[in-house]
């Protein structure tokens, strides 16, 4: 049964790859009564002690500066709303391109079944001050941006973490945009600023373009952006003053000194997996990483020669992986206890991102956001498995080594290392 017309279909082998946010055919949270405020398919709150707040931050100096969403530890704010979770209608656009759809159909579409989606984060609520907390960046995958994966941001900062969020500037991502000044004869709009927005679209392959030097020169933006972001976190944290050219009310001084800038991790799924790997072997002051089930191909061949010394943790979808992936992850890996590999049953490579919260469970499984795992607990087990891995390295005061078992693989619905036959093929 066919459940699109043919004009809006599209192929879930392609659009699964790699990190890609696939298409939402599924109303979004609806209110369940008139007074309730409890929503269907939700993306699930953080389970730490701590409440959580976001906020945006883009610097100046246009495309080359950062842009990233802060999750963080915050007071209790029940007077902020939550942050909404595709903030500007040009990310469906992108994600229209990306998917191959007519962009008027697409953003109608998207606009509909989650336009009223938020994360459950209160935007721009006060930071919670007292502690200096460990600091994470995170990379998103291929067509996505930095708001979807909010369920694992969430979790992280819930329980004591302040995570950086970075949105790529690469033509990676489905949409992003930096500001950039107004001509000053365009007349300027009651009370706005006098910057606009530049949009930055996904750049798909060329005919006959080769993907993988592609993928490489983006990676390795990628990882500078990363470290660009440490180094603005690293510098608020210092107490200098830092222009934020988006609207926000968010106090960024209260920042100064809390961060503990020698536990510092990075963390990404898939394209942002890579970006991750990248990212340790160009910064020692990432302490380790954790790559969700990562794609390897846009890692550069000299990263294999002994270039990635700290410890990484690769936490695998059962149905997203194949021979040679894996296979490059263990060379990575070969011969290094701190080095670890995972693999949990059931779930597929959108298990990460938000869209598997979000969308129904038959149109979730036709489209391959769901696996046969439920989403929550494959969740959970990653960030469980995320936050013992980061106890250990990053020597955390925590009760997360009560995880420590799923990082070996020990559980249920987990299993240490892989489930994809590597043995070699027999010839025939």
């Amino acid at each position: 049964m066919r459940l699109l017309p043919p004009a809006l279909r599209w192929s879930p082998g392609r659009a699964c790859l790699r990190g890609v946010p696939p298409g939402l055919w599924v109303k979004a949270p609806m209110e369940t009564g008139s007074s309730s405020t409890e929503k269907f398919y939700r993306i699930p709150k953080g389970k730490g002690p701590h409440s959580v707040g976001c906020t945006d931050l883009m610097t100046e100096n246009a495309v080359e500066g950062s842009f990233l969403r802060l999750y963080y530890p915050s007071c209790d704010a029940t007077d902020n709303e939550e942050a909404p979770w595709i903030p500007d209608k040009e990310y469906y656009q992108g994600l229209s391109d990306f998917l191959n759809m007519y962009r008027v159909v697409g953003e109608r579409l998207f606009q509909y079944y989650v336009g009223s989606v938020t994360c459950p984060a209160k935007s721009n609520a006060a930071f919670k001050l007292g502690e200096k907390y460990p600091l994470l960046i995170f990379s998103h995958g291929l067509g996505a941006f930095r708001t979807i994966y909010s369920a694992i941001c969430i979790e992280m900062a819930s329980q004591g973490f302040i995570v950086a969020a970075v949105e790529h500037r690469d033509e990676s991502a489905s949409a992003t945009y930096y500001c950039k000044k107004k001509p000053v004869s365009e007349p300027q709009e009651e009370s706005t600023s006098n910057m606009e927005k530049e949009w930055i679209y996904y750049r798909k392959l060329k005919t006959g373009e080769e993907e993988r030097s592609l993928r490489h020169k983006q990676v390795q933006q990628r990882a500078q952006e990363c470290i660009k972001a440490l180094n603005l976190i690293l510098k608020i944290n210092s107490g200098e003053e830092v222009t934020n050219v988006l609207n926000s009310s968010f106090d960024w001084n209260s920042l100064k000194d809390s961060v503990d800038t020698s536990r510092i991790a990075v963390m990404g799924h898939s394209f942002g997996g890579a970006t991750v790997i990248e990212s340790l072997s160009k910064e020692i002051r990432f302490r380790c990483g954790i790559a969700l089930d990562a794609w390897m191909l846009p890692v550069g061949d000299d990263i294999y020669q002994n270039n990635v010394q700290q410890p990484l943790l690769f936490i695998n979808s059962e149905k997203f992986q194949w021979a040679d992936n894996i296979l490059k992850m263990k060379k990575l890996g070969s011969n290094d206890a701190n080095k670890k590999m995972i693999t949990i049953k059931g779930s597929v490579h959108q298990s990460f991102p938000d869209f598997t919260f979000v969308s129904g469970d038959i149109i979730g499984r036709f489209f391959k956001l769901k696996g046969e795992i439920d989403p929550n607990e494959a969740i959970d087990i990653s960030n469980h498995a995320s936050l013992a891995f980061l106890q250990k390295h990053l020597s955390l005061k925590k009760d997360f080594d009560k995880w420590d078992s799923l990082v070996d693989g020990i559980g249920p619905n987990v299993i240490p290392g892989t489930n994809i036959d590597l043995s070699p093929a027999e010839p025939e």
